[in-house]
């Protein structure tokens, strides 16, 4: 049985290559009825693309087998843009040919469906559309955004690489066989935000070799374009009429309806392109964009630095630089930086100058490289104060490149010898956020019902929190009472007095007023006022002030002494009224006199004492005195009032003079 099995198999493998044998046979027999293959002919355009075939004959009295003409791709470099497409030139060679009797210019018509090879072309400015030739010229595009080509009269695949029957593509980047690495997608939507002072408005900036650009305008407004191109050179196009155009070399296809604009341009972009919205109605509009950005700043590997010992064994590294395709130079890291795809590579290390030091004239720098002996390493200084307190600053600090012994003794060392990590920044922002700003609150009711008032809000510093702070400028704070008229007419006598607040109008602007927060900068914090020291008449209140910072790092409140802190010390005592005592009449109730006369400074204007003339002379004769007449009196209305309203003004001193100085009559 055995036996029998090895017979089996090699009965199977005999056949095999006999098989085989006669197959290969029968290929040479095949190919040897024809003739070798012939040279290849001129290629049938200059530049663009064409194509160049080669023949072979049949040797044989029979039919060969297999074909006798072959092509192959040639002419591969892009055409000036002058020389204008070549299925338009074909169109053209019509132009002196007339056609049922009558001359026409001939336009292309590209991209049927049903037959690409075919020369199908329009009348200009006619819906005439003939075929003028079965087949387009070898090497003509069968579709404009392909490269496809026609070859007697047969639409041929062509790839990427040029090569006939190819299916190699280019990725969203043009590159060929790519992985769409070395561009980015961008996507975005534009919104017109009408404004009378601006015309026009940028939608985006598309930069020199995107590709597959597409931008839809919906709405009454209009597209236009600025290009500035490598050599600073800068042109603008209006977009006005549909159609296909060159700007800068690059190829524009824009479309123009009603309540709506597309742009298309395939790419690769020759210039920098902005694309610019011309506001036209009143209506807003909206703008889609989508293209493939090419990143122009690449990582490139540098070579080893020179190696860290001059013997005994040291190391090297290589490092990264990023690196400007366009001007093809060396620019900063952070141009690499902008870029999520681009991935930093990391460094190299390797061994170097491993034979040992001659004990005469070797000199080894450093340690070598190993275990015990770690790598160089960046180390910085703390980050200085920030260069402002809010609205955004920069601080900053020093990174060296330093390097530890066995013993941990750390000494500086040269930059490149850390370059296998990033370096640190030695800048950063800090404290970006908006600085505190003033918010006026409403106003209150008017304090009258007829006639002219007061009315009043709360003024608040603001930080970027929605907390009420300090720090807010003086001079720009809104004030926090104003004068107010009431149209209706007043029935009623005038009042001594005008109305103030009620609460807690006024209190609560008065309190708010007054109050100061803690800021960064030494300032005087004033504590509540006491209250009144008396239940009724002139008293007085009291408060402690304080010299106080606080302190950014803890956000904590530190007291200072009195004399680091600058400007005015606000006032630690002031008078206060409690109202009349011993049931004097007044047409004010308790709750009102205080809030009229809570603050004296408020009437310091309206009343003052006054001298009203003097007293009836002490004697009718012989010598007497007059003392004179001091009142407290309104300002404005000339009339007298009650002396309380004159306490916070200092009272005149007593005048005297004398009378009646004729002598007495005798008894």
């Amino acid at each position: 049985m055995e036996c029998c099995r090895w017979t089996a198999a090699g009965t199977l493998l005999l056949a095999s290559l006999i098989l085989s044998s006669r197959t290969a046979r029968s290929e040479e027999d095949r190919d040897s009825l024809w003739d070798a293959w012939g040279s290849w002919s001129e290629c049938s355009r200059t530049c663009g693309g064409g194509a160049s075939y080669s023949l072979r004959r049949c040797l044989s009295s029979k039919t060969c087998e297999g074909r006798n003409i072959r092509y192959r791709t040639c002419s591969n470099v892009d055409c000036p843009p002058e020389a204008g497409d070549f299925r338009a030139q074909q169109c053209s060679a019509h132009n002196d040919v007339k056609y049922q009797g009558q001359l026409y210019e001939w336009l292309p018509v590209s991209n049927d469906p049903d037959n690409p090879c075919s020369l199908k072309c329009q009348a200009r400015d006619t819906a005439l559309i003939v075929e003028l030739a079965p087949k387009v010229l070898d090497g003509t595009r069968c579709y404009t955004e392909s490269l496809d080509m026609c070859i007697s009269g047969l639409c041929q695949i062509v790839g990427c690489d040029h090569q006939l029957g190819s299916a190699v593509k280019e990725d969203n980047c043009g590159v060929c066989n790519g992985d769409g690495s070395t561009c980015r997608l961008v996507r975005g939507q534009y919104k017109s935000q009408l404004s009378a002072s601006k015309l026009d408005d940028t939608v985006v900036a598309i930069p020199y070799g995107s590709r597959q650009v597409r931008l839809v305008l919906k709405g009454p407004d209009h597209l236009y374009l600025e290009t500035k191109t490598l050599q600073g050179v800068k042109s603008e196009n209006s977009l006005s009429t549909t159609g296909s155009f060159l700007v800068e070399n690059s190829s524009i296809d824009f479309q123009k309806f009603p309540d709506k604009e597309i742009l298309r341009i395939s790419g690769p972009l020759t210039a920098d392109f902005t694309i610019k919205i011309h506001y036209a109605g009143s209506a807003d509009s909206s703008v889609q964009f989508i293209f493939y950005q090419p990143i122009i700043h690449r990582w490139r590997e540098t070579d080893f630095f020179p190696c860290s010992a001059s013997c005994g064994g040291g190391y090297q590294l290589t490092s990264a630089e990023c690196f400007d395709l366009r001007s093809n130079r060396v620019v900063a890291d952070q141009y690499c930086h902008y870029y999520p795809e681009n991935i930093k590579p990391k460094p190299k290390l390797q061994e170097c100058n491993l034979d040992p030091c001659p004990a005469s004239d070797g000199y080894k720098q450093i340690m070598p490289y190993d275990l015990y002996h770690p790598l160089p390493r960046w180390e910085s200084t703390p980050w200085t104060a920030c260069s402002s307190s809010c609205g955004g600053g920069i601080q900053s600090r020093s990174v060296s490149c330093v390097e530890e012994d066995i013993q941990g003794h750390i000494s500086p060392v040269e930059e490149w010898k850390c370059m296998y990590t990033p370096k640190m920044p030695v800048v950063q922002p800090c404290n970006i956020f908006d600085c505190p700003k003033w918010l006026a609150q409403e106003w209150s009711p008017c304090t009258v019902t007829c006639g002219q008032g007061l009315r009043y809000r709360v003024v608040l510093c603001i930080d970027h929190r929605g907390m009420h702070t300090g720090g807010c400028s003086p001079k720009t704070k809104p004030h926090i009472k104003e004068e107010c008229v009431v149209p209706t007419p007043c029935y009623k006598p005038k009042e001594k007095l005008p109305v103030e607040a009620k609460l807690p109008w006024y209190k609560q602007a008065q309190e708010l007023e007054e109050g100061t927060a803690v800021s960064e900068e030494p300032s005087f914090i004033p504590e509540a006022w006491s209250s009144c020291s008396v239940t009724c008449g002139v008293g007085s209140q009291v408060r402690l002030v304080k010299c106080q910072v606080l302190l950014s790092f803890s956000q904590s409140v530190a007291d200072l002494p009195i004399d680091e802190c600058e400007g005015p010390k606000p006032v630690s005592q002031r008078a206060c009224y409690s109202g009349p005592c011993g049931g004097e009449a007044t047409e004010y109730t308790p709750e009102e006199t205080q809030l009229l006369y809570g603050s004296l400074h408020e009437f310091d204007e309206l009343y003052d004492w006054e001298y009203e003339g003097f007293t009836e002379c002490s004697e009718s004769c012989g010598g007497g005195v007059q003392e004179a007449v001091v009142t407290c009196l309104n300002k404005q209305t000339r009339e007298i009032a009650d002396e309380t309203l004159c306490v916070s003004s200092r009272r005149p001193p007593q005048l005297l003079k004398a009378c009646s100085l004729d002598p007495c009559p005798p008894r």
